[in-house]
């Protein structure tokens, strides 16, 4: 089914801001033999349209006269609310082909990743094809079932492709492959420290009865028996 947006020719004397506040989005469209044509589209009209075709989906202009077969290429948003502020489109020449990046939707399940623990490397999200407008999937499924070892890796020849739609990417192109888990190291664990079983030593501590007094000790009976001495030699 065809996807139909209405479209009206903008004047450019209106100012893009003076024109969001109406719930418009300026734009344009353009192509090889198409002259650049300014142009405005509501706004949930155009988020709606946008949801359902993407990047890579037809959809036909039309409005004021106007109907053109196109594609959404560029849209401006805010940096903050994401609001589209302007919308690109580009008008194809009937009946050829186009080359156009096809995003990628990755499916099955992968059995180096359930038995082996592996984890799925997306190396491309997108590849390029060439076919005629009608026959332009959304996205390209790529099937990941064949990815049975870690060495296993998926390429661009692999994918299955629509009828009338060719690769136009190397085919020797990596799409995804495996990693390996990471060896988790063993860690030493030490033995918590009894705290309860250190002795402390008191400074200053008394000598009891029976043990060798300390050097400190020692001199400060040498000092009173010199001075017993001294006294007795007076006398």
């Amino acid at each position: 089914m065809a996807i139909v947006l209405k479209i009206a020719k903008r004047d450019l004397t209106e100012k893009p801001a003076a024109l969001r506040a109406k719930g418009f989005v300026p734009g344009v469209f353009y192509g090889k033999k198409e002259v650049s044509t300014p142009i405005s589209v509501a706004l949930p009209e155009f988020v709606k349209v946008w949801r359902e075709a993407g990047e890579s989906s037809v959809v036909i202009l039309k409005g004021d006269g106007l109907e053109v077969e196109s594609l959404i290429t560029d849209v401006t948003r805010h940096p903050v609310s994401g609001v589209p502020l302007h919308v690109d489109f580009y008008v194809f020449e009937k009946g050829k082909k186009i080359k156009i990046k096809i995003p990628l939707e990755f499916s099955g399940t992968a059995p180096a990743i359930k038995d082996l623990g592996g984890t799925l490397v997306k190396v491309l999200h997108e590849v390029e094809i060439e076919s005629l407008p009608k026959d332009l999937p959304r996205t390209i499924v790529v099937d990941i079932t064949p990815l049975k070892e870690f060495s296993s890796v998926v390429r661009a020849k692999d994918i299955k492709l629509g009828q009338g739609v060719s690769l136009v990417a190397h085919g020797e192109d990596i799409v995804a492959s495996i990693m390996e888990p990471r060896k988790v190291e063993e860690e030493v664990v030490e033995a918590p420290v009894d705290l309860s079983t250190i002795e402390v030593a008191k400074k200053g501590k008394e000598a009891k009865e029976g043990e060798v007094p300390t050097e400190a000790g020692t001199a400060e009976v040498s000092k009173k028996e010199a001075g017993a001495k001294k006294d007795e030699k007076k006398k």
